[in-house]
């Protein structure tokens, strides 16, 4: 994995945009003005995705490289990207973290999303 892909997979979500809201260290992608990735800019390859509470406590105690750094620790996991996780679970969590934050939009948006997706299968 490298930050072109994971920029790829994440640009790849319906309806998805690419930000700097908090300067240039830290890409952000939302989907309808909701952050569901935020991968840093410089460094090791890191990134933020939403998750399921109970399943990321799960993943932070299966798997080292995966914490709740500097964010909101029940919802958000932090993943440094090394050798011991896929590009294929990576793709999972960032395509997991978008579908959680589509389902909390508003009906109609999440209809019109939804739509697009179904467009593309």
């Amino acid at each position: 994995m490298n930050r072109e892909l994971l920029k790829s997979i994440c640009l790849s979500q319906p309806e998805a945009t690419e930000e700097y809201p908090f300067g240039p260290s830290v890409t952000v992608y939302k989907v309808c003005n909701k952050i569901f990735a935020m991968v840093n800019v410089q460094g090791d390859l890191g990134f933020n995705v939403k998750c399921d509470p109970e399943i990321a406590e799960t993943l932070r105690s299966s798997y080292k490289s995966v914490t709740a750094w500097n964010f909101q620790k029940k919802h958000w996991n932090y993943i440094m990207v090394d050798e011991s996780i896929s590009d294929e679970l990576i793709t999972t969590w960032i395509e997991d973290s978008f579908d959680l934050v589509v389902d909390k939009l508003p009906k109609f948006k999440k209809l019109a999303i939804q739509a697009r997706v179904s467009e593309i299968i």
